[in-house]
């Protein structure tokens, strides 16, 4: 047979003949021409199996009861995941692993100077939410992984709690060691928060929801709108998990039974100081009652007062003690066995476990994609069968640190490093916009999907809803790219789901899904995130979830069905030269800035502003940032785009040619592809967190979630190692560089059947 792909780099400008009779919306990247109109029909049949109301029912059943790890009641949603799925004809398990997870059993904050104030720390039963007055088995508002710990200090404001925020502090003439810093959400992932404040010598930290990014500010409050109310409080865990992620006792080893486990005390991402989130009616009184500086304008919030930043006079007494205990987490795994590729793994997953009900978290992803599975097996029916063997599963354990996940891939690292194409994942989801994010590998790809599922509210492809919304609030690279660039650009991935131990740690190429946007509201991770919550403000006729379910249900099809696995390279070279572009402005950015910087304190230009009743500290000049040279990167990355321009090149040729790959090259190239996002890893993983392998894509150090791309290279240049960063410049081009190997290879498998 012909082999005739649609390609990337110049998307049906250059088709032969034969195939101009075929209309550019018939192709589909990684088909030939006959088996695109198959899939087309496959399509079609999948999207008429799917059913709204499968999905409102599943999440009312699911959400009847907290089903955090470790409840009876989270069994019963991973056994009640599975049944579905054995229903529906999958060979299906539950793979259990034991994990650390502490829950508290002593929580006490109380001021005890200048006045007497003890917090709730308890979320109210809401009458217009029918499971908020459910308590049985119901985990209170705490922070995950903070360790015991009494301690009494004077408080202190800190703003979002980052790096920066503290150098302001510093500025100001402020110190935090020896005192407890209270915090707000927002800025950067929660974990962080602990982790800095511990660094600057805090002995205690609490963190704190504050309306105007949280609240009332935002509009109306639960339950009369869809915001976090006064007494509404954000659970979470505060481990650091930029370490590595899964099990903090098992770090790289599967958490099994007989697993060898750290002692607890030497587990290097638990937090070093006691760490409590609290809602903003237990903080009001606190910043209240705080003194000395007024903050800066950028670090007041919306509470009904004037932020000061301390020290004092507030004097505040946090004491935590913990229940240090091993839990099963319950993963439920579903195959499909490939009729031709089966040991190459199509992999599809989504959370089950939750803060207590987790309907939008994890729930919202949860159904749509058992609908989607359910609407997959409706094709089984038909006598169909996919290429390649698709994998479903339902993690547990997610919201501790992708405990489940991780655990599952540290188990079966070596068969997933051999089998896995491709990771998609998706985690909550509510009407609006679809959000695309991952390897740059697929961005062809997941942008063509997008192109052929259609938005339910305004009846155009999601693509262009997507692209409308970029012109409208993007950036104005971002509104120019939206109207010039034929794709849309998406996102690479840091951390936050269970993305994360496929992609970081065994570089299987992955991709993460989602609408958002207009499913407004602050029940994140508290009690009031119910089903009666979501089916008012996030996605009340579930129509989003059947979009979600159509698009990734696309991508698991066409991932599973392609005859050669939908790679594309050339997107990936130019997202390369953007990041090696951005370092390479950054450490000039900073160059002039501290020369700036440096000369206006030597003319002594340079004030902090300071209150006169603290004692005054001059700044302190910082040294000179060196001339680094990039050159290896720069070098590296256009030898990948010249390497990826050549395969785009000679897959348009077979295209024209009419020629066909043999069985024995079409299945060789194909894993080649398979395994090409593992040419970006490194077996030593990143400076001091060798768990994170990928060199592309990495949370960072110091926002968690948010990714950090280039990282070794990027945070040696923020945090001033510049020997580090030229010694990680040349790593990382040597990984680029062996990344263009992998595609020189592809291209030599398609021009051997071009007989050059």
């Amino acid at each position: 047979m012909r082999l005739t792909f649609a390609c990337g780099l110049v998307f049906c400008a250059t088709l032969a003949p034969a195939l101009a009779q075929i209309p550019a919306t018939q192709l589909i990247l990684g088909f030939r021409p006959e088996s695109a109109r198959k899939q087309r029909t496959l399509e079609a049949r999948f999207d008429a199996a799917l059913r709204k109301e499968n999905l409102r029912e599943w999440m009312q059943w699911m959400t009847a009861k907290p089903h955090h790890l470790g409840s009876p009641f989270g069994r019963e949603v991973a056994e009640f995941i599975a049944a579905k799925f054995r229903a529906w004809g999958y060979e299906t398990g539950l793979e259990t692993f034991e994990v650390l997870f502490p829950t508290p059993k002593t929580r006490l904050l109380e001021m005890i100077a200048p006045e007497k104030f003890s917090a709730a720390l308890r979320e109210p039963q809401v009458a217009e939410d029918s499971t908020s007055g459910i308590t049985e088995n119901q985990l209170p508002v705490f922070n995950v992984y903070s360790p015991d710990g009494d301690v009494r200090g004077t408080l202190v404001y800190v703003n979002y709690g980052l790096p920066q925020d503290y150098e302001r502090l510093e500025e100001l003439g402020i110190e935090v060691k020896g005192k407890i810093v209270i915090a707000r959400y927002g800025g950067s992932w929660r974990g962080i928060k602990p982790k800095v404040a511990a660094e600057r010598g805090a002995i205690g930290c609490l963190i704190y929801s504050d309306p105007r990014d949280d609240g009332y500010f935002q509009g109306d409050v639960y339950p009369k709108g869809a915001w976090r109310n006064a007494q509404g409080a954000q659970r979470g865990s505060v481990a650091d998990m930029p370490l590595y992620a899964g099990d903090p006792l098992t770090p790289g080893i599967g958490a099994r039974k007989d697993a060898k486990r750290l002692p607890v005390n030497e587990v290097g991402k638990i937090v070093k100081i006691p760490v409590l989130p609290i809602s903003q009616a237990d903080a009001l009184p606190l910043l209240t009652a705080l003194g000395g500086p007024v903050a800066p304008e950028l670090w007041r919030g919306a509470l009904p007062m004037t932020y000061h930043l301390g020290p004092g006079p507030a004097t505040v007494r946090l004491k935590l003690e913990f229940n240090w205990k091993l839990e099963a987490t319950y993963n439920v795994i579903a195959k499909i066995r490939g009729a031709e590729r089966p040991d190459q793994w199509v992999i599809r997953g989504n959370h089950h476990d939750a803060w207590n009900f987790g309907a939008a978290d994890p729930v919202s992803g949860q159904v749509a994609l058992m609908e989607e599975a359910r609407g997959v097996s409706e094709l089984l029916k038909t006598g169909w069968r996919p290429k390649r063997t698709i994998v479903y599963a339902a993690w547990d354990g997610e919201e501790q640190g992708l405990l489940g996940s991780t655990e599952w891939v540290e188990t079966h690292a070596d068969r997933l490093r051999k089998s896995a194409a491709v990771y998609v994942n998706s985690d909550s989801n509510s009407r609006g916009f679809l959000n695309m994010s991952g390897s740059h590998t697929l961005e062809k790809f997941i942008n063509e999907v997008a192109r052929d599922v259609i938005d339910p509210q305004k009846k155009i492809p999601v693509f262009e809803r997507a692209r409308a919304a970029r012109i409208v609030n993007g950036s104005p690279e971002e509104r120019k790219e939206a109207r010039e660039r034929s794709d849309l650009r998406i996102g690479a991935l840091g951390s936050g789901s269970d993305y994360t131990p496929f992609l970081q740690h065994l570089g299987v190429a992955s991709l993460n899904l989602g609408y958002s946007g207009e499913g407004a509201g602050g029940s994140y991770h508290s009690i009031y995130d119910s089903f009666d919550h979501y089916t008012r403000f996030g996605d009340p006729a579930f129509d989003y979830g059947v979009a979600l379910a159509q698009t990734a249900g696309r991508v698991m099809l066409r991932l599973a069905n392609a005859d050669v696995l939908p790679f594309e390279f050339v997107s990936l070279g130019d997202t390369l030269g953007r990041y090696v572009t951005e370092i390479t402005k950054l450490a000039d950015s900073m160059r002039q800035e501290t020369a700036e910087r440096n000369r206006q304190i030597q003319e002594g230009t340079l004030h902090a502003y300071f209150d006169p009743k603290q004692p005054y500290v001059a700044p302190k000049p910082k040294p000179e940032v060196p001339s680094l040279s990039f050159r290896p990167l720069h070098n590296a990355v256009a030898k990948l785009q010249e390497s990826s321009k050549h395969f785009a090149e000679s897959m348009n040729q077979l295209n024209r040619a009419g020629r066909q790959l043999s069985a024995a090259a079409e299945e060789s190239l194909d894993q080649v592809l398979l395994g090409s996002e593992r040419a970006l890893t490194r077996a030593s993983g990143l400076p001091r967190r060798p768990w994170f392998k990928h060199q592309i894509y990495a949370p960072g150090l110091y926002t968690g979630y948010d990714v950090k791309t280039l990282p070794a290279v990027r945070e040696a240049i923020e945090q001033r190692n510049w020997k580090e960063a030229e010694e990680q410049t040349a790593l990382v081009a040597q990984t680029l560089e062996a990344m263009s190997r992998e595609i020189d290879r592809a291209t030599k498998l398609v021009r051997g059947s071009l007989g050059r």
